[in-house]
């Protein structure tokens, strides 16, 4: 039981430095694009110079802040959330509603991943007009994001106690 709790213990530091990083990730995103769709905004209606760059890159910003940052909101138990069932079921029925709600999760991001996969690998040769770069970079940010939200999901079912999630663990 020893080296089980130890083991727990250390899936969840590194998963609660890899969540960390990633809700920093998507913080750091939105304010780019804030940023950088300002610059938008002034370089083509005030300047009458636009930008080519900064649309396309505020929409890859924006994907990759919300993928990458749904990894916090799954940890803490918002994203998907049955509260209604869950304050209302007791003792079985409600550890077979957290159990729906876990593998319905985990089904989602193996769907995410699998066609995130797909896109990345049908994209690849195509180029974001304005950046040059892969189309494949945008979209790797699916396959990546539900990777880190089934890190955060795992973390989520095996120490709830962490997350938002306590004024449904006290209610039963």
């Amino acid at each position: 039981m020893p080296l089980r709790s130890s083991l727990v213990s250390a899936f969840l530091a590194v998963e609660g430095r890899v969540t960390q990083a990633a809700v920093a990730l998507g913080t750091a995103g939105l304010a780019i694009a804030s940023v950088v769709g300002l610059y938008q905004v002034v370089s083509r209606f005030v300047l009458h110079a636009p930008a080519s760059w900064s649309e396309p890159l505020v929409q890859a910003t924006l994907i990759w802040m919300t993928y990458v940052a749904l990894a916090g909101a799954i940890r803490t138990g918002t994203l998907i959330s049955v509260d209604l069932m869950l304050s209302v079921s007791t003792g079985r029925l409600r550890r077979l509603t957290k159990a729906i709600i876990t593998v319905s999760i985990l089904a989602l991001l193996a769907v995410l991943f699998w066609f995130g996969t797909m896109l990345v690998w049908r994209v690849r040769s195509q180029t974001m007009a304005g950046l040059g770069i892969s189309a494949s970079w945008a979209y790797a940010a699916l396959p990546v994001g539900s990777v880190l939200s089934a890190l955060a999901l795992v973390a989520h079912v095996l120490d709830p106690s962490e997350t938002g999630d306590h004024r449904t663990e006290n209610a039963g």
